[in-house]
């Protein structure tokens, strides 16, 4: 039996905890020595989002409740504005409040009970603390007062950014298409200069980390390659995750998508097969390659492999090509028979090369979220965002 939505739903749901979404276990138990985090809440919020859409049973209450804990519960700063990163953290970071607009768009597009409140509020706070517009690109993060921000640039928030302000546009555009239409502007202003600058200058091998000024910072944090969100190295999943970006801004876009958004998505698809499959012998692919494609971090993560069918399905969709839908079911395949914990019904978010469970940069089955977006669009249709692509299909 292979990964099946209704199963993993059910093992998603049991991370609901007052005020969001808990870090689950491996067996689904919230572990309790975790605060209560944002992303992991948000990305929650968004799946059950995503699920209301497909009338699964349960499905709108757990999005209600998502909905009600980001817009009232401890995680949300009353005082200052914005998303605290976690109940026992206030920074005030670009990444977080990229998954809670996330959140309030799905919920929105969903019908979900103040879900357009909470749209509108990540989208102000977003818009006035984060983006840059001469840059056309999001600071990082800030202290809890806004006050003092912090000494760094990423690709990684953007690149969540970019995803969750096409969602939003797709939410916003039946009854506000002015608003719609400016963020997939803001959407490819970004991915212009990340993509389309320094990764294609660079020969697909796409930067992660800058200075304020937007100077790529390449040897940053070699010391400790397996960060989970800022590793050193060029990453895989984020080559796979850029190019279905640039296929879903293409879509949004429609006749005034720049002919290059295919052809960099191609191109960043093709180099993260071509450099990243089977690079130390075994199969899948590895975290981190360093820049002349050697691996750096070998272990296998769960939502890189996401990220490769997730693409492969869209650019399949594109195409017609036949050989992008049998690396797409080959390495669907690959998951369901290495990576499925058939007890529970999610993935294990880590493996080493040989197919062993791993902990060196992820601990139990936190996030849904990029193995549910892999279950649905495949055999959609390509839209701005994963609910524009379901409720194309409703």
């Amino acid at each position: 039996m292979g990964t099946e939505l209704g199963p993993l739903l059910s093992f998603a749901a049991r991370s609901r905890v007052p005020g969001g979404f808990g870090y689950a276990g491996d067996d689904g138990t919230v572990l309790p020595d975790r605060p209560v985090e944002t992303w992991i809440s948000a990305r929650m919020t968004h799946v059950f989002g995503l699920a209301t859409l497909l009338d699964h049973p349960g499905a709108a209450e757990l999005a209600e409740h998502g909905v009600t804990a980001l817009r009232t519960g401890p995680l949300h700063d009353a005082e200052h504005g914005g998303w605290r990163a976690a109940t026992d953290d206030d920074t005030k970071a670009a990444y977080v409040h990229a998954f809670v607009v996330l959140a309030g768009a799905t919920a929105t597009a969903a019908g979900v009970p103040g879900g357009r409140e909470l749209l509108d509020e990540a989208l102000g706070v977003w818009e006035q603390r984060f983006w840059d517009d001469e840059e056309g690109l999001a600071r990082e993060s800030f202290d809890r007062s806004w006050t003092t921000p912090e000494d760094y640039r990423g690709a990684n928030a953007n690149m969540h950014g970019v995803e969750s302000t096409l969602a939003a546009a797709d939410a916003l555009a039946p009854s506000d298409p002015g608003t719609a239409a400016r963020l997939r502007t803001r959407a490819l202003r970004a991915t212009e200069r990340i993509v389309h600058g320094w990764t294609r200058e660079r020969d697909w091998r796409l930067p992660e980390h800058f200075t304020t000024a937007w100077e790529p910072l390449p040897e940053l944090n070699r010391d400790r390659p397996a960060d989970p969100f800022r590793p050193y190295g060029v990453t895989v999943g984020h080559q796979f995750e850029w190019a279905r970006l640039c296929w879903h801004l293409a879509a949004a876009l429609g006749e005034h998508a720049p002919g290059w958004l295919h052809t960099d998505a191609d191109a960043l698809f093709t180099a993260a097969v071509e450099r990243g499959w089977a690079a130390d012998g075994h199969e899948g692919f590895p975290y981190t390659l360093d820049w002349s494609d050697q691996p750096v971090v070998a272990a296998r993560m769960h939502w890189v492999l996401c990220e490769a069918v997730a693409a492969a399905a869209v650019r399949s969709t594109l195409t017609g090509d036949p050989r992008t839908a049998t690396l797409q079911q080959r390495w669907a395949e690959l998951g369901d028979r290495i990576f499925l914990d058939p007890a529970v019904g999610s993935w294990h978010h880590e493996l080493t090369p040989e197919g062993a469970v791993g902990t060196g940069t992820w601990a139990g089955k936190p996030d849904a979220y990029h193995l549910v977006q892999m279950l649905l669009l495949p055999g959609r249709p390509v839209r701005g965002s994963v609910a524009g692509a379901v409720l194309a299909t409703r």
